[in-house]
């Protein structure tokens, strides 16, 4: 079965939020790349190098540089233009960051999408919306256990708490004002891929590590997380949407993740293999005591499996490999957008 369904896609009109980060810009291009309409909102990218940039996303999309935080921005960005589905995926994405500005994070991430869904009320021909949370929505004791759609959400740092929180607001919003279209959220595993150059991002660090000629430091290289290539959290994201819209029973929730009994790979050994790959210097411990961050994340991404017969199929190794041949290419002067698909292509090309 195939992971993703182009014809589906084709002619869609698709309103994308957060289309000029990392996950957003290569959603843009697959779906672009399938013929959907893709209309972006989101902020103007917040670094230098952007893969939005790098790879012309703009060129590609209906983009427009909106704050979801100022409702009236918003609307005026929508206008009249119709969509058919809403893959919403803007957010402050990074938990460091949500514990230097926790305000601003829940603001972002909690009211931004509360005023989306409030603007999506006056769509007329809507066929699904699908926001985009986290795999940190979970009320985590470091356990070790993978969580299941069914746990308790919870969250000790700001964004952790800040996506748990979305996922109430999805669900009000859903029960109270849109009885005859599908809302649901996706919770995605930590996604690495080419193009992150974000802060605090542990490939994009490693990449600025190694083109400066300095050792990455790592603040806790024995947690564990369920790692995941972008293009099988973006399969998993697009699989998910598409159920909502043509299947009545489509779990309105779903974890997306490595499949059951992968191999599992430790931040050390994850920052080992990309070194490795971009001939850097080793990386370096540096504790970090206030740390809020979890030692041990896994979720179970089972439901995705039986609901809708998808699972990853690139295990964390070669996710590696393939996010690390993405940045020496680039590095060595091809084309960004021509990597990306590349990349695609190759991933629809798996059975």
């Amino acid at each position: 079965m195939a992971a993703v369904n182009p014809g589906f896609w084709a002619g869609k009109r698709v309103l994308l939020t957060g289309h000029t980060g990392f996950k957003g810009s290569w959603a843009a291009i697959w779906l672009t790349r399938m013929d959907a309409e893709v209309t972006g909102v989101a902020l103007a990218p917040d670094q230098t190098p952007a893969l939005f940039d790098l790879a012309k996303v703009a060129d590609r999309t209906r983009s427009n540089f909106v704050d979801l935080r100022d409702p009236a921005a918003l609307d005026a960005a929508l206008g009249d233009t119709a969509f058919d589905l809403v893959l919403h995926m803007a957010a402050q994405p990074i938990v460091r960051t949500s514990v230097e500005d926790p305000i601003g994070t829940f603001a972002t991430n909690v009211m931004g999408a509360a005023h989306l869904l409030q603007a999506l009320r006056r769509q007329p021909a809507l066929m699904a919306v699908l926001a985009i949370t986290s795999d940190k929505v979970y009320a985590n004791n470091d356990s070790g256990r993978a969580f299941t759609e069914g746990d308790n959400l919870g969250g000790k740092d700001p964004y952790s708490a800040s996506k748990a929180a979305t996922e109430i607001v999805v669900q009000s919003f859903a029960r109270s004002f849109f009885p005859s279209v599908p809302v649901g959220t996706s919770r995605g595993g930590n996604v690495i891929g080419g193009g992150d150059f974000s802060r605090d991002r542990l490939v994009a660090d490693i990449v600025r590590a190694v083109r400066a000629g300095e050792s990455v430091v790592l603040r806790h290289p024995e947690a564990t997380r369920p790692w995941q290539h972008v293009l099988d959290c973006l399969a998993g994201y697009f699989a998910h949407l598409e159920a909502l819209a043509t299947r009545p029973d489509a779990p309105r929730a779903l974890n997306f993740g490595p499949k059951p009994g992968g191999a599992e790979v430790t931040v050390g050994e994850l920052a080992t293999l990309g070194v490795e790959a971009l001939g850097g210097q080793p990386w370096r411990h540096e504790p970090d005591p206030n740390s809020l961050e979890a030692k041990s994340l896994a979720i179970d991404a089972g439901l995705a499996k039986s609901a809708l017969g998808f699972e990853s199929r690139i295990e964390a190794p070669e996710a590696v490999g393939l996010t690390m041949d993405w940045y020496r290419r680039q590095a060595a002067g091809e084309d960004a957008l021509a990597l990306c698909l590349e990349q695609i292509e190759g991933y629809e090309a798996r059975p």
